[in-house]
């Protein structure tokens, strides 16, 4: 299935202005540079949808995108890393702990990992919020194109340590070569039970 009509919606800076729930929402969510803009714009066919930079911290705001008039694709701001001051680290976190708390259609959240890092303590803190809120997501492992095929199995089985999820809830990509797209682009369309 291909999506045929990406519009942009708002950019949200604040909880309080969150658009009022409506259409069933998909969220991407991950630390700085992993490539979630990337992502998204591989997984809509498009090139140019979400933003993307090498800058660290650059998605700033909660994108909303409506799809096809019948769901949004919600690109989160990234975690870690990101070059900013502790005040608008703080402000970023209680926008996306906002959003994800709040009583929303969200039928499904995509956490994007590079399956090239080792998980660490922002990786766990992250994982363990995101379960505490008892909301169906995903993991995705990013990047595998910066790896030798060699060096996959034994990073994919590092991060299902960690994961401590279902092996079928796992998927690696690269937005590069377009490697693993498809199958969570299927679960997604699986999440939103649209055929």
């Amino acid at each position: 299935m291909n999506f045929r009509e990406i519009q942009f919606v708002k950019s949200v800076v604040r909880p309080e202005d969150l658009p009022v729930p409506g259409l069933p929402e998909v969220a991407f969510l991950g630390r700085s540079n992993v490539g979630k803009s990337s992502l998204i714009n591989a997984v809509l066919g498009r090139k140019k949808i979400a933003r993307v930079s090498s800058t660290p911290g650059f998605t700033r705001a909660l994108n909303f995108f409506r799809i096809d008039h019948r769901f949004l694709v919600v690109d989160l701001p990234g975690y870690g890393f990101a070059r900013v001051p502790p005040q608008v680290q703080r402000s970023w976190r209680r926008l996306v702990e906002g959003y994800l708390s709040a009583p929303r259609p969200l039928r499904l959240l995509i956490l994007i990992f590079d399956i090239r890092r080792e998980p660490d303590p922002l990786d766990r803190g992250l994982l363990g919020y995101v379960k505490s809120l008892e909301r169906p997501f995903i993991a995705v492992l990013n990047k595998i194109d910066r790896l030798r095929k060699g060096e996959i199995p034994r990073a994919r089985k590092r991060w299902e340590a960690t994961l401590e999820i279902p092996p079928e809830e796992i998927f690696l990509t690269s937005c590069r070569t377009g490697e693993g797209i498809l199958p969570v682009k299927f679960r997604i369309l699986e999440a939103l039970k649209i055929r």
